[in-house]
């Protein structure tokens, strides 16, 4: 695959995704740990990470930055889906196996967004 075409895809991916956290926050407060404060806040916040990091994917000046910003949230967000694993209400119905297999993803997105960097 083209490289640019591949990065655009992936900035797609996070915009779209960061549209999402506005378009529908109550999907994403319900998975939130009950240990984290002000779930509110936190899926705008992260709605908002994805955008900005998406965007920055496709400017070249910030790439690099977006390209770590984007491994530190999939990062951050380990803990949601580990929680989604530990709570059948924040699993949402999703068979266990689908959220296993989502962790190791976590790990593919991270090496995809690696393979970027110059």
């Amino acid at each position: 695959m083209n490289e640019s075409i591949g990065l655009y895809i992936m900035a797609a991916i996070y915009i779209f995704g960061g549209l999402m956290h506005f378009l529908r926050p109550k999907m994403y407060m319900r998975i939130m740990p009950r240990y984290l404060p002000n779930h509110k806040a936190l899926v705008y916040l992260s709605g908002v990470a994805e955008i900005v990091l998406g965007i920055g994917l496709c400017i070249p000046a910030v790439k690099a930055f977006s390209i770590y910003g984007i491994m530190a949230m999939l990062g951050v967000f380990l803990l949601v889906h580990v929680y989604m694993l530990s709570s059948e209400k924040a699993a949402a119905g999703i068979p266990k196996w689908i959220l296993i297999l989502r962790l190791p993803l976590q790990f593919g997105l991270m090496y995809w967004a690696y393979t970027y960097l110059n």
